[in-house]
């Protein structure tokens, strides 16, 4: 597998598991301050999330790297 290849099955995970991930944890609060959208979570942890996508993300490419790899 070439480095471009990698890095593109790579992001190809990472997106995938990202939007696994994003629903996660997500509360809607129960007073909505004006001019929010009654639907906006109180806190997303989006930096949380994008460590779990990541590290996530390179345990499945290392999987796939192997299988493709083996063949």
């Amino acid at each position: 597998m070439s480095v471009t290849t990698s890095i593109i099955v790579y992001v190809m995970i990472w997106v995938i598991v990202l939007f696994l991930v994003l629903p996660w944890g997500i509360r809607i609060p129960e007073k909505v301050e004006p001019g929010h959208a009654t639907s906006a979570p109180e806190n997303p942890y989006i930096g949380m999330k994008l460590l779990v996508t990541s590290i996530a993300s390179m345990f499945l490419w290392i999987i796939a790297y192997l299988l493709l790899k083996a063949n």
